[in-house]
C-alpha cells in the first residue's frame, strides 16, 4: 500500500527471538512471519515429561451457508492436531443469518471463535484482540502491520477482527480478474486474428465487423453491445467514463491528489455516451438495454448472443458458468481496459482493499483466547500457509528442480471434488482465517489457482489459443499490474448518511444519470447534445458540493486515522 511500511521488529519478537524461538523470522522478507517449527512451538502447549503436544478443542461458528462438516479422517484437520493440538468443531449456517445471531445474542451462546458480524461486535459478543496480538502473536503482527488502523472499530478503537482478504505479501499472482471492463466475446476476437484492442473505436469496430457477418448466433439475433442499467446495478451505465480516463472504481467520483470531483458532467463522460449513441444509430446497443431487469440481462449473455457489454466480471460469472456448461467456451468473455487514448496506462484493475467485513473473531467465552491466537499465529508461518493451500507435497502436489510447485491433472480434479476437499482441505476454516495473498519468498503462488502456469495449464484449447496469440498465461495480463491502494481506496465506500445533504445529492445525481443518459443515447446524433445540455444543467441544480465535501472529509480522515508510520 502507499504508506505500507517495512517492518518494524516488536519488543515480542525480541524477547522471543533471545529465546533461540524464532530465529528464522529475522532474515525473512518483512511480510514473512517466522518457521513453522518455531511458530509451531509457540501455539502447541507441550507435557514437560512426555513433549507431548497437549490437545485442546475450538468451537467455531461459519456465519457464511454452503459448508459441510469436514470428514472424520480429514488429513489437514488431524495434521493440525497433531502439531498444534487443535481439533475443531464447527456449526455453519442454516437458514437465516440475523435469526441465528439474535438466537445467539439472546443467550450470550458462543463459540470460541465466530466469523464478523456487526451484531456480534455490537452485542459486545468479541473480545478485544490488540494487546493479546502485541503480546503472543508476532506473525499475526507483522501480517496486519500496514493495516493495522483500519482494523480498529472506528467507534471506540479495538480490534475485535482478523480480516480474511486484503493484506499482500511478495508479487500478486492473482489469475482471476473479477472486476470491471469492457467484455468481449473469444468467439470475436478469434476471428478477428486476436487484434489487441485498446480504444472505444477499436472496440466497437471489432463488433461491427462480426455482427455484420453473423446477424443470428444460434438462432437468437446478435447484440452487439448491452447496458444494464437495473436497480442498484446501473454501474454498466455510469462507470465506464472513470475507467476511460484512467482512473480506478472510486464509485461517483474520480480522485486526483487526494481530491474527489464528480465525473458524471464533464467532458469525457460526455464523449463516452456520445460514443453510445453513435453505435446505437448503428444498430449495435441491445434495444431493450434500459428496460429489461437482471434476469434478463443474464438470460440473454447465456444465450451466447451478446458480443460484448461493460460490467463487473463476478455480476455476470453466473451467466458464463451457463455458456462453460454448455460447451459454448468460445461465447465466453474476455475483459478490455480500454483507454480514451491508447497510449495511456489502464487502472481498472486494482488490489482488493482490506476486507473489513469477514475474518475470525475470538468471543467472550472462549476458555484460552491465547492459546487460540497463538494457534492461528502460527497458522501463518509459510509452512502451514503452504499446506493449507497447496496442500501436501507428493500427494497434492510436486515440485520441480526450480523449486516451482505444479499439479498433475488429477490434482486439479481433486481440488475440484467437493467431496475429496472434505478429506483432504481445511477449506471452511481456511476461507475465514487469516492468510498469505501473493507469493511464497520462492517465488510461488500463495495459492494454486494463482499460479500462472498451473492457470494456463487448466486451461481449454480455444483458451490457451487465445492466450498464446496474446503471450499471456492468464486473462488479467490483459490489464496492468495495479499499483498499492491508497490508503483511503476505494471511495466508493464511504458511508453517506441518510437523509444527509451529501446522501440526498449523490441519490439525484444517480436518479439525472439514470433518467437523461438513456434519453440522450437512444436520441438521433442531431439531439444529442441539447439532451446532454438538458442533463448537464440539472446536475447543477443538485448540491454536488454537499456530496464532493463528505467524501473528501472522510479521505481525509482515512489518511489521518488509517495511515501507519
Amino acid at each position: 500500500m502507499k504508506n505500507r511500511k517495512q517492518f518494524v521488529v516488536l519488543n515480542s519478537l525480541v524477547l522471543m527471538l533471545a529465546a533461540g524461538s524464532v530465529l528464522a523470522g529475522c532474515s525473512k522478507s518483512p511480510a514473512e512471519p517466522a518457521s513453522s517449527a518455531a511458530a509451531t512451538q509457540g501455539a502447541a502447549a507441550t507435557d514437560a515429561a512426555t513433549n507431548k503436544v497437549e490437545p485442546f478443542n475450538v468451537s467455531v461458528y461459519i456465519g457464511d451457508a454452503g459448508f459441510q462438516q469436514p470428514a472424520p479422517d480429514n488429513k489437514i484437520y488431524k495434521l493440525m492436531k497433531d502439531k498444534l493440538g487443535v481439533t475443531f468443531q464447527f456449526d455453519f449456517l442454516a437458514g437465516d443469518s440475523n435469526q441465528k445471531a439474535g438466537v445467539m445474542i439472546a443467550g450470550g451462546d458462543y463459540p470460541d471463535i465466530m466469523t464478523a458480524n456487526t451484531k456480534f461486535t455490537d452485542a459486545g459478543a468479541y473480545i478485544p484482540l490488540e494487546d493479546l496480538i502485541e503480546k503472543n502473536a508476532p506473525n499475526l503482527k507483522k501480517h496486519y502491520e500496514a493495516v493495522w488502523n483500519q482494523m480498529k472499530d472506528p467507534k471506540d478503537g479495538h480490534i475485535y477482527i482478523l480480516p480474511n482478504y486484503g493484506v499482500y505479501t511478495g508479487e500478486l499472482h492473482a489469475t482471476y480478474y473479477s472486476g470491471p471492463a469492457f467484455w468481449i466475446q473469444k468467439a470475436v476476437l478469434k476471428e478477428a486474428g486476436y487484434p489487441k484492442i485498446k480504444t472505444l473505436d477499436e472496440y466497437f469496430a471489432l463488433i461491427k465487423n462480426y455482427k455484420e457477418k453473423h446477424p443470428e448466433i444460434d438462432g437468437k439475433p446478435t447484440i452487439g453491445f448491452d447496458i444494464l442499467n437495473y436497480d442498484w446495478r446501473n454501474w454498466g451505465l455510469l462507470n465506464p467514463p472513470q475507467h476511460l480516463m484512467g482512473h480506478p472504481n472510486d464509485g461517483g467520483v474520480v480522485v486526483e491528489n487526494n481530491v474527489a470531483s464528480i465525473f458524471a458532467d464533464k467532458d469525457p463522460a460526455k464523449q463516452y455516451y456520445k460514443k453510445l449513441n453513435e453505435i446505437n444509430n448503428q444498430g449495435l446497443l441491445d434495444k431493450e438495454s434500459f428496460v429489461q431487469n437482471f434476469d434478463q440481462y443474464m438470460a440473454k449473455i447465456s444465450s451466447g448472443s451478446v458480443l460484448g457489454m461493460f460490467d463487473q466480471h463476478w455480476s455476470f460469472q453466473a451467466a458464463e458458468d451457463a455458456l462453460t456448461t454448455q460447451d459454448k467456451n468460445d461465447r465466453t468473455y474476455v475483459g478490455l481496459p480500454l483507454m480514451f487514448n491508447a497510449s495511456d496506462k489502464d487502472y481498472y484493475r486494482d488490489l482488493p482493499p482490506l476486507n473489513l467485513n469477514n475474518g475470525f473473531g475470538i468471543s467472550v467465552n472462549a476458555k484460552d483466547p491465547v492459546r487460540i491466537l497463538k494457534m492461528l499465529d502460527a497458522l501463518m508461518s509459510e509452512e502451514w500457509q503452504k499446506t493449507l493451500t497447496w496442500g501436501i507435497q507428493g500427494e497434492d502436489y510436486q515440485v520441480n528442480d526450480k523449486g516451482m510447485f505444479s499439479r498433475t491433472e488429477q490434482q486439479r480434479k481433486n481440488a475440484t471434488d467437493a467431496t475429496w476437499k472434505l478429506s483432504n482441505t481445511a477449506e471452511a476454516f481456511y476461507k475465514f482465517a487469516p492468510k498469505w495473498e501473493g507469493s511464497f519468498p520462492d517465488g510461488n503462488a500463495t495459492a494454486p489457482n494463482d499460479q500462472p502456469d498451473e492457470y494456463y495449464a487448466g486451461q481449454k484449447a480455444i483458451d490457451k489459443e487465445l492466450l498464446d496469440a496474446y503471450g499471456y498465461k492468464t486473462y488479467i495480463d490483459f490489464f496492468s499490474k495495479p499499483p498499492a491502494n491508497p490508503v483511503y481506496y476505494p471511495a466508493w465506500s464511504i458511508t453517506l448518511e441518510d437523509g444527509s445533504p451529501a446522501k440526498i445529492a449523490n441519490t439525484k445525481l444517480n436518479e439525472l444519470g439514470t433518467k437523461y443518459l438513456p434519453k440522450a443515447i437512444l436520441s438521433t446524433p442531431d439531439q444529442f447534445d441539447n439532451v446532454w445540455n438538458e442533463y448537464t444543467g440539472q446536475i447543477k441544480k443538485v448540491d454536488v458540493k454537499a456530496y464532493e465535501d463528505r467524501i473528501n472529509e472522510q479521505i481525509q480522515w482515512r489518511i489521518k486515522n488509517w495511515s501507519t508510520k
